[in-house]
């Protein structure tokens, strides 16, 4: 048999590897490239939910900082994070671990204050250096932070 390569056409590679897995040739598998396909999965999922939140946390801060352009606008995007937030941790509960891991909060932080800067022109610096919601606050579809900032 002419096994794909990995390194080459990888599409092909998979198609080969869940054939042979099916066919049950489980000597001709690529073990160590499988395992780290799976554990790319995992990852994704985790950027994926850190992508889903920062846009949440970005539109929480513009709420909170820019109450005069408060609108149906954002508050649509904060529902809409927060229903896509809740459904992916329902179906991959095991993704709940990333919401007690505090380098992935100031990941997902940082990536909101980067991008609320943007769209705000507020300074990076002038956001709480930490979230300074917890993730019940965040999550809850009717909760708001306060239009006072200091």
């Amino acid at each position: 048999m002419n096994l794909a390569s990995y390194n080459g056409d990888v599409v092909a590679w998979a198609n080969q590897q869940a054939w042979l897995i099916r066919n049950k040739k489980f000597d001709l598998l690529d073990l160590e490239n499988i395992a780290e396909e799976i554990e790319d999965v995992s990852k994704s999922e985790q950027r994926e939910l850190a992508h889903r939140m920062a846009v949440l946390l970005q539109h929480l801060l513009k709420w909170q900082y820019q109450p005069e352009r408060q609108g149906t606008s954002w508050q649509l995007t904060i529902k809409e994070q927060r229903e896509r937030i809740t459904r992916r941790l329902k179906k991959m509960p095991s993704l709940k671990t990333c919401l007690q891991d505090d380098e992935w909060w100031a990941d997902a932080w940082s990536d909101a204050k980067t991008d609320a800067e943007k769209e705000t022109h507020i300074a990076f610096d002038q956001f709480p250096q930490q979230c300074p919601w917890t993730a019940e606050q965040i999550l809850e579809q009717t909760w708001f932070p306060d239009d006072n900032v200091n």
